[in-house]
């Protein structure tokens, strides 16, 4: 099998193919090159359907992990430039090439900040231009799936994704921990879907056997850990104690959070505390994962909190 993997030269790409690279023929088109791939890896901006006509042609399946999702994008056109009209022309080319397969990885962005645990049924809210561009490059897809017959198209909304040499949400977490710096802001109780980089791969390699037809699934490593207990864990195998340690009440930290928002408006600069990180900490980010679970015959390889440690001792050996 063939495999176009468009953005693969990232984070989830590079597991993906550590994973698949021996039982399919895997080629990475993406606007930087991979450096654990090289080999492999060719220059494709989604944004130009010529870059796509030359790179997608000859490929059995398109998996999409191309996507712009920084908080601080500027201009805020890329994320419509990218995430919207780059998955159109993807979508279109694949018409033009009789590309009928497609995976794509959006996010479970599209539902916002709702209360429970959203399934894949649940409306789209989403609350920033992330989670709105990754809803339209949704719906581009589900039109083009409606478009023609024999298609198979998988949407696969995961939630934030950590592992050994993400620098992402997680990974700032685990440096403040091990460093010392960090301060709880609130009572803790709020809960936080993750997922292992290991498992999302493993999903969407999983993903590739699924026949014709169009599903959806959200993709997260379950149980949810409240946030009290994340901190605890980390902190006892980062050498800090027990507990969470010294701990802010939410109020505090919204208004630390929006003086950092007005500095960084004054300066120009980029600042690691801001409103709406002090806001994301401290609200709940749960989401129903059931159906990738139990209904499809996939089982992740790492249990989460095996797979948490496992990232700590190789990012702070020394902590440990």
């Amino acid at each position: 099998m063939k495999i176009a993997l468009l953005g693969g030269s990232g984070f989830i790409g590079t597991e993906f193919i550590r994973q698949f690279g021996e039982q399919h023929d895997i080629f990475i088109g993406d606007i930087v090159k991979s450096t654990t791939y090289p080999e492999r890896s060719a220059h494709c901006d989604i944004r130009r359907k010529d870059d796509l006509r030359a790179f997608l042609k000859g490929a059995d399946v398109v998996i999409n992990l191309a996507a712009v999702h920084r908080d601080d994008v500027r201009p805020l056109s890329l994320y419509h430039d990218t995430n919207v009209q780059g998955s159109q022309n993807i979508c279109d080319v694949a018409d033009e090439l009789g590309i009928k397969h497609q995976i794509f990885t959006s996010s479970v962005a599209v539902y916002g900040f709702q209360d429970g645990a959203p399934d894949e049924s649940a409306p789209h809210e989403y609350s920033n231009m992330y989670g709105e561009t990754k809803s339209k490059a949704e719906d581009r897809y589900n039109a083009w799936y409606s478009k023609g017959e024999g298609k198979t198209l998988t949407v696969i909304r995961p939630t934030v994704v950590f592992g050994p040499g993400n620098r992402g949400n997680v990974y700032n977490l685990l440096r403040q921990l091990a460093s010392g710096a960090f301060i709880m802001i609130g009572d803790g109780k709020n809960r936080k879907s993750m997922c292992y980089v290991e498992n999302i791969a493993a999903f969407i390699g999983h993903a590739l056997e699924f026949k014709e037809g169009h599903d959806v699934y959200n993709y997260v490593d379950k149980p949810d850990f409240e946030m009290n207990t994340l901190v605890s864990l980390v902190r006892s195998h980062v050498g800090k104690g027990e507990g969470v340690g010294l701990r802010l009440p939410y109020w505090f930290g919204y208004c630390a959070g929006a003086g950092f928002d007005l500095l960084a408006f004054l300066t120009r600069k980029t600042f690691p505390i801001s409103r709406i990180r002090i806001q994301k900490f401290c609200s709940n980010s749960v989401f129903s994962a059931s159906k990738a679970h139990d209904t499809c015959g996939f089982k992740a390889p790492i249990p989460l909190e095996k797979a948490l440690v496992y990232t700590i001792e190789q990012e702070f050996p020394k902590k440990n």
